[in-house]
């Protein structure tokens, strides 16, 4: 008999004291498996075998937890790029910066529901500030006066977390836009949107593709990455 997805989250939920860290890894895990909406104090309570009330020794309600489960992505961002080899002196910024990159992206195709989520936030973890403060350095250190770097920044934005904000996307926290339904709302629309249609109909994605929203295919995010980044070595160049 095949187990449900709840019954196989909670048998492999990590054992041991109750903590933060122990409560927001299956609320990651669950939010993997059955997407955020299903992300709530009693779910989890129940999934750790603990009363509700139990949780907010640990969590200061719904909106700590959703804050927690940011901090918790970008500290595993953190972690994914800090397992890069280090690059050897005098290295291509952009190569170093574009690997950062790519690493950050494979943790948020391991939570699709994260780049929705952080965009919501009010609290921004101190890992975010840090991620950025090491991409400047990266470019500081290949040439880019501050001035540039602070343009780089504002130009790779959400890219150096590992995602972009898509435009063709307004779907509800965590929940990414369901591919068929998509259709159906721009074949609704095809007839006053003969250019958005048309391309539609010529970008062809593949439901397999490991996708961050509409049309985030990763050939689409190092495209527009590498873009960037060799724009911003010919304006270094310029300069």
């Amino acid at each position: 008999m095949q187990e449900s997805g709840r019954f196989k989250l909670a048998r492999r939920a990590p054992r041991g004291p109750l903590s933060r860290e122990r409560v927001l890894a299956v609320a990651a895990a669950l939010a993997d498996t059955e997407g955020l909406y299903v992300v709530t104090m009693r779910r989890l309570a129940t999934d750790l075998g603990v009363e509700a009330m139990s949780l907010y020794h640990h969590l200061p309600g719904k909106d700590g937890l959703l804050d927690g489960l940011v901090d918790t992505v970008i500290t595993e961002v953190n972690q994914e790029i800090g397992r890069l080899p280090p690059s050897p002196e005098g290295g291509d910024w952009r190569r170093e910066l574009r690997q950062r990159c790519l690493a950050a992206r494979q943790v948020m195709l391991r939570h699709p529901w994260a780049p929705s989520l952080i965009g919501t936030r009010s609290v921004i973890p101190f890992g975010v500030y840090l991620l950025f403060d090491e991409a400047l350095g990266i470019m500081v250190r290949g040439g880019l006066s501050y001035h540039l770097g602070h343009q780089a920044l504002h130009s790779l934005g959400s890219m150096l977390l590992g995602y972009v904000q898509e435009v063709f996307s307004p779907n509800s926290v965590g929940e990414g836009l369901d591919p068929a339904a998509a259709e159906a709302e721009f074949a609704q629309l095809a007839g006053g949107l003969p250019h958005i249609a048309a391309m539609v109909d010529s970008e062809v994605h593949s439901h397999d593709d490991p996708t961050l929203g509409w049309c985030d295919s990763q050939t689409e995010f190092e495209f527009t990455l590498d873009l960037l980044l060799d724009a911003f070595e010919r304006r270094r160049t310029q300069s």
